[in-house]
């Protein structure tokens, strides 16, 4: 399995608009951050969890040339508002894309894409297929995923685990019930927006701890923040095991 980070930063991305930071003017590439999405690649089959605002330009970076479906955590829109740009893998297989997720989450698709799903529909449009999922396990051609619950503050969000990977973004709390589905994972991913406390994401330390305590054996964080810190500097304060991912980054696992 093939697992390439498509954006590994917060809501506004890194560098953010107006902001002169030592981050935001790095001129190192793995400061530079769009917004949080993964691509995971197995057999024939291509998944992509979340599409944010970045999503054509992601595709377009990683010559992305298919997609099966697009999976959903929530949705904020730095989660789900690139999902206009689906129209060109319609027109490359005359069908629509599937679209997982909670209902809940499902019914902001529909809104925010109401034009998607008009009974008069404007040619051109993109075409989406619906699929809600719960905390039960699903599967998406031969990749099954196992669906964690965590919370986003007070919002449920939902991360995944596909055999030994697991994939954790825009969370503050992660539940007793949602751990024991991760123990055993041999990389593991979570969301750590800065050193400080946040109310509604996993700080830097916090992030540490909850490794710490599945125990994989190589874990990788995302969801960053101008607030951080450098990419170099920060690597170096990182216990051993635990990195800072960036866009573009790949990793070919194996059981």
């Amino acid at each position: 399995m093939k697992v390439t980070f498509l954006g590994t930063g917060t809501s506004q991305g890194v560098p953010v608009i107006a902001c002169g930071c030592k981050v935001c003017r790095s001129t190192d590439p793995r400061d530079n951050r769009l917004r949080t999405s993964l691509m995971i690649e197995t057999g024939n089959t291509v998944i992509i969890f979340d599409a944010g605002p970045d999503f054509r330009q992601q595709m377009l970076r990683e010559n992305v040339m298919r997609v099966d479906a697009i999976v959903l955590t929530h949705e904020h829109r730095d989660h789900i508002s690139g999902m206009d740009d689906v129209r060109a893998f319609n027109y490359k297989t005359s069908d629509a894309i599937d679209i997982y997720a909670e209902n809940r989450v499902l019914e902001e698709v529909k809104r925010e894409y109401s034009y998607v799903f008009r009974e008069q529909k404007y040619p051109g449009v993109p075409e989406m297929r619906l699929n809600p999922v719960s905390l039960e396990p699903f599967r998406i051609k031969e990749v099954e995923i196992i669906p964690l619950r965590v919370f986003h503050l007070k919002l449920p969000v939902l991360g995944f685990r596909i055999g030994n990977f697991a994939y954790i973004t825009d969370a503050n709390l992660v539940p007793d019930e949602t751990k024991e589905k991760l123990f055993g994972v041999k990389w593991l991913v979570i969301n750590a927006l800065r050193k400080e406390k946040h109310i509604s994401h996993f700080s830097l330390f916090e992030s540490i701890n909850l490794i710490k305590e599945v125990s994989p054996r190589q874990a990788f964080l995302t969801h960053i923040s101008h607030q951080m810190g450098l990419y170099a500097e920060i690597s170096k304060e990182l216990p051993h095991g635990i990195e800072l991912a960036y866009d573009t980054m790949t990793l070919n696992l194996e059981e």
